[in-house]
């Protein structure tokens, strides 16, 4: 009997069918710069086009995935808000930085080619870049059985962009007595799900489809798949409004506790009042669950402040206009003496 591809456990038709679906989706996110489409060997972006604004212009890039958040999507079986957490979590990294994305492209790694899953995907990430102003150029969907399980897939994105040499916002200027603004998540976002899943579905024992009474009459599902914030555009509102910004940070890995001290200058720490906001339900849900303390939640959860602002006092008004409809809240203060760490306790 003939081997072939497929019977080693590679559709070549079933990717072909994918690249058909999404070739739709990737050209609805391209501006004039993108001068190939879906399926060439490379993506020609014109460098001129794109720069024309520029007087200095630095390139800024970013990797990232959306960590076990995947298998959570893989119980409910919806994948187009996986989409939109890689092109935010990704895009926020360099969006921080005071760059413009301009190209973003993606790796979906896959047991089997699921032509409507990978469509799925592709049409949250191009949701995702649309609202953004990002061209999504292209990308790659690899069929590796054996290194995949039945049902596993892996997501990861790769983003490029521009700032002003002179308007990168690197911390550099941040003082004593300038506050913290912290910008509302709309979840979990992309990090800790290997301590939520544990939480949730083990020691828990829910189901994906559950509804807690903690969450209000909203399923698991509805709440941990809500899509990672996506924060270029009001970053940008902020920006261009010229709102006197010093410093931002995503808040990913590690929370806010680890996450500020990234922005501050050397000497300079962070105190934040727990107790300026109030986090979504389904944190204070996950630490009776875990009887975990405060200070683990806050290194491992974003606990509903997705990003860090840092700027002189008295900004709070333009920083909820340029966010909206994101809450802003003033969540703390930098000091010296804090040893380059973000305290988590009251002001």
């Amino acid at each position: 009997m003939p081997i072939d591809y497929k019977s080693a456990g590679v559709d070549i038709e079933a990717g072909n069918e994918a690249v058909r679906r999404i070739r739709s989706h990737a050209a609805s996110t391209h501006s004039p710069a993108v001068l190939t489409g879906l399926g060439s060997f490379g993506t020609l972006f014109s460098l001129k086009d794109a720069l024309a604004q520029y007087r200095d212009p630095v390139m800024v890039q970013s990797t990232d995935g959306v960590g076990t958040k995947t298998l959570v999507s893989v119980m409910a079986g919806k994948f187009d808000d996986l989409g939109r957490d890689l092109v935010a979590a990704v895009a926020g990294d360099i969006a921080v930085m005071g760059a413009r994305p301009l190209t973003f492209l993606d790796y979906v790694g896959v047991h089997h080619v699921d032509p409507a899953q990978i469509e799925q995907l592709v049409s949250g990430m191009a949701d995702a870049c649309r609202e953004a102003g990002i061209s999504l150029v292209g990308g790659e969907t690899a069929e590796m059985p054996s290194v995949y399980a039945k049902g596993d897939l892996d997501v990861v994105g790769f983003v490029t962009g521009i700032v002003e040499r002179d308007e990168v916002l690197t911390g550099e200027s941040i003082v004593e007595g300038d506050v913290v603004y912290g910008v509302q998540s709309s979840g979990l976002h992309t990090n800790g799900w290997s301590l939520a899943r544990k939480l949730l579905f083990d020691v828990a024992k829910h189901g994906i489809h559950d509804a807690p009474k903690e969450l209000g009459g909203k399923t698991l599902a509805e709440v941990l798949l809500a899509p990672h914030a996506n924060y270029v555009t009001p970053i940008r509102r902020a920006l261009d409004a010229r709102i006197p910004i010093k410093g931002m940070a995503h808040i990913t890995g590690g929370g806010l506790v680890e996450n500020t001290p990234r922005i501050l200058p050397k000497g300079l720490g962070a105190r934040i009042d727990v107790h300026a906001w109030e986090p979504q339900a389904i944190f204070a849900m996950m630490q009776k669950l875990g009887e975990l303390d405060r200070e683990e939640m806050h290194k491992v959860f974003n606990m509903g402040v997705g990003l860090a602002v840092i700027a002189p006092a008295g900004q709070l008004e333009a920083l909820r206009d340029a966010f909206a409809p994101f809450h802003v809240w003033k969540i703390g203060k930098v000091e010296a003496g804090l040893e380059h760490t973000a305290l988590v306790g009251e002001v």
